[in-house]
Formats: C-alpha cells, structure tokens, sequence
C-alpha cells in the first residue's frame, strides 16, 4: 500500500506483472474511488461546459454520451484531463483526477460565479468507482451483475447507462475493452467479491501505469502540466477549434507549439524512467512518462521533444549515465492485446 494523492491505495496485490498480463489476457479491476466525479445540474450546463472544456460538450446529443477534454488554464495549459458524461437535459458529470480534483472544483466554482442561471455543481464523494477492463471483462461483469446485462450489452464505447443509483460506462485507461462502474459506496465491497468470485483479478497502481503507457495514454502531472498545452502533449485531438466557440484558454492556442510527444521504444536494454533527458538531431527533450512494457518485453516512453522530431527517428536517452538509443515511434504501442508497432 502507498499513499496516492492522500489516498492509501495498492500498488499490486501480489505480483503486478500478473494483474498485467491478467488485463491484456482476460480480466482485471482497478479500485479507482480516488477520482471524483462531479455532477452538474441546471439551466446553462451545457453552455458552461462548453466554455469550460477545450473538447465541445455539443458532440454530446444523446443521454449516455461520454468525451475525453482537458481543461484548460487561461494561458492554454492543461489543469486537468476528465470524461464528461451527459445524463439528461441540463444534467453532466465529470469524472476528474484525485490529484487535482480539490484544485478543479475551485476553478469550476471561480467560472460558475461569473454566469448567470442556477447551475448546481455537488461533489459525489458518496460513489465508489471500479473499473472492469480486459477482453474478458463485459462477460465477467454481467457473470457478477446478470441483473445490468440487458441495460449494457448494448452500450457501444464512449457510451454509458444510469441503472437505478449505478453508472456503468464503456470507458477505461488501459487499452483494452470493459466497464467503468461508478456506485455507492455501500455496494462497492459486494460488488467488488461478486467480481472476484467471476473470475476478474484485482490489479493496484503499478499495473495500471504499465497498462496506460503500452496504450499511449498520458498521466496528469507527467505527460501534462499547467505548463504544457494539450498540442505539446499529443492531445491536439481533444481541442475543438473546428465549431468557433470561445472556451477558456483558446487564444493561446493560436501559437505553432515547439514541442511535440512522440512515443518513445528503447533498442537498448535498460528501462526508461521520467525525466530522463533526452537527446536529437533537433535538440534536447524529456522522457515524461518511462518504464518496462510487459506485453512488448522491453521499455517505452512518452517523451516531449522539439516539434522537428519525426517518427522513427533514432535518439538518445540517458538512462543512469549512460546514453542509449531509443526509436520514436507514434502512440498506442498496445491496443486490444495486439502489438501495433515494430519491436
């Protein structure tokens, strides 16, 4: 057990290479009640999220809709990444990282007092929330839960159901398909040995990293800050500049950013780690997020380089002192089990 932005969470239950493996091969869950989600209610919500969020909340037109956005400091830095879901008319919830949640309701409370209506923003610190991820996860799931079969067999990705007290969605922040289930925190223990009796494995924090990084999926504080816009951090796809809309930090935006993310596969044995430095033809950058892939059996990163970086390029990482050769290479490096990139 380690401490985690105040929460004392496991790192592994056993063996972290396991809960891996148990993920990509067939079923694994993550206690992840540390995120919060923070539902907003009344006349004016969607218009507030659409000036608060650098991803447009209009995509959302059916209730059960789910969007990936950052949001967004004044200067264009990214305060925070969170999925949005949309409930019912005037009626979102926002699920957004332990870490900064305490900072994000202030700045969402700051912006709210400049609008006008009756918007209503209650933190949910009643809900548990497990995700249920692998290719086995759906059928485990409903092995544990036959009652939510019928409600979401049906759910395509990015899609969500309210049963009753319960939100499943069909998100997750390993790459592999599964549920997202947000509870009450009474029926969470139930839910969680109903899991285990299906044949879902407990995973901690250590699996969950390795998992999000062979998916290319960034963590906030290291693969993006205050300090980096979502167009240095391979996040260029989650800002909507197509529909005209002001929202915060878009003017800042306007700038060719310097930096770029690249993916990053060390050809060299070793292990990446963040912050290590990182050498080009086109200057120096840093390894932001770095370790060992258990599915690809050698280490990758994500790194921030200059913006003239291309794709399989070679570079050099420091790695203990020693400079070794990596190839950049274009995120996901795992999807749905499969290897997408040449190892």
């Amino acid at each position: 057990m380690i401490d985690f932005a105040g929460w004392e969470m496991p790192l592994h239950y056993g063996s972290q290479l396991d809960e891996h493996h148990s993920v990509r091969r067939a079923a694994g869950m993550f206690d992840v009640s540390h995120m919060l989600a923070i539902d907003l209610r009344g006349g004016g919500a969607r218009d507030f999220l659409r000036y608060l969020l650098a991803n447009d909340v209009a995509k959302l037109v059916t209730p059960g809709g789910a969007l990936y956005s950052c949001m967004l400091n004044e200067s264009g830095g990214v305060l925070d990444d969170l999925i949005v879901y949309f409930l019912g008319e005037d009626r979102f919830r926002l699920v957004v990282n332990a870490g900064t949640a305490e900072r994000d309701l202030a700045w969402i409370d700051a912006w709210r007092a400049q609008i006008a209506g009756t918007l209503e923003i209650r933190a949910r610190r009643d809900l548990a929330i497990i995700a249920v991820q692998g290719p086995a996860a759906r059928e485990r799931f409903w092995r544990a839960r036959a009652i939510l079969r019928g409600a979401t067999e049906p759910l395509a990705s990015f899609r969500a159901v309210e049963i009753d007290t319960v939100l499943v969605a069909r998100t997750g922040y390993t790459g592999e398909d599964g549920f997202e289930v947000m509870l009450p925190a009474a029926a969470a223990l139930d839910l969680w040995h109903g899991l285990i009796a299906a044949g879902v494995a407990p995973a901690g924090l250590g699996a969950r990293d390795t998992l999000r990084l062979e998916a290319g999926m960034n963590l906030y504080g290291q693969d993006m800050d205050e300090d980096a816009t979502p167009m240095e951090c391979g996040l260029a796809w989650t800002v909507d500049l197509a529909s005209g809309r002001d929202f915060v930090g878009r003017r800042a935006l306007s700038a060719r950013p310097a930096r770029r993310q690249l993916g990053v596969v060390l050809l060299d044995r070793g292990v990446m780690r963040s912050h290590q430095a990182v050498r080009t033809a086109a200057g120096e950058g840093t390894i932001t997020s770095g370790g060992f892939a258990p599915t690809l059996n050698r280490s990758i990163g994500l790194a921030r380089v200059p913006a003239a970086v291309n794709e399989g390029a070679i570079v050099a990482i420091d790695v203990r002192g020693k400079w070794l050769h990596a190839r950049t290479a274009s995120p996901p490096f795992v999807r749905k089990g499969k290897v997408l990139i040449a190892v």
